[in-house]
């Protein structure tokens, strides 16, 4: 496959969550393993080939509250990566991160390679994985400008594999994109949930791919 057996006009790219607070590099409070200053660089490099090649970048951002319910500081008695029901619902217990306006939510890539940046999360009711959806069914705007924009194919790769990444790619799918997801340009937070959401995720339609396999250049 090259650049060139996807059509510029209708492809874009979504990177999902390449943000400061889930890098090792910066000393994220939620990074996620592997994230440091060779894997950072790779996406940046990938991101600015595309955009070299006319295609246009959309990034999703997490952008929450102080008060988000997926902060175990605003649980008392919980701790970091338990698990607990929240208005009948399952809700895993994550580190303060990507607080709106930190150092932390700031993207790690220049916003001139970026068409538009999608922020998500900012309900503090409920968790975000999806740059389409919170878990609450509110819709972002990433869907409507997508198909406002005439996009019918997405090049998705970014933070994390076994959550963003996996709720982003399959909200994709049920909102009938075709998607290549770049396996080489995410890391996830653990190995076997990592492995679970990439079969999964090929299971459900995505093309799991390499940057490789789209021919722009790259050693």
């Amino acid at each position: 496959m090259s650049a060139d057996s996807i059509p510029h006009k209708k492809s874009a790219v979504v990177l999902v969550d390449f943000q400061v607070d889930f890098t090792e590099e910066k000393q994220g409070s939620l990074a996620v393993p592997g994230t440091d200053k060779k894997y950072i660089m790779e996406v940046i490099d990938a991101t600015e080939r595309f955009v070299d090649n006319n295609l246009p970048v959309y990034a999703t951002q997490d952008w929450h509250p102080e008060n988000h319910v997926s902060f175990y500081t605003n649980h008392p008695g919980t701790h970091p990566f338990d698990t607990i029901e929240v208005n009948g619902r399952s809700q895993i217990m994550w580190p303060p991160h990507c607080i709106q306006g930190t150092e932390g939510a700031n993207i790690l890539i220049d916003n001139n390679f970026l068409k538009q940046v999608i922020q998500k999360g900012m309900d503090p009711r409920f968790d975000s994985y999806s740059g389409f959806a919170d878990d609450g069914g509110k819709k972002t705007q990433l869907e409507d400008i997508l198909k406002e924009d005439g996009v019918t194919e997405l090049i998705i790769f970014g933070l994390a594999t076994d959550y963003c990444v996996k709720a982003t790619v399959l909200d994709a799918i049920k909102a009938g994109f075709r998607v290549y997801l770049l396996c080489d340009l995410c890391l996830g937070v653990l190995p076997e949930t990592t492995a679970s959401a990439i079969e999964k995720l090929r299971t459900h339609g995505a093309d799991i791919t390499e940057k490789a396999a789209f021919n722009h250049g790259q050693d």
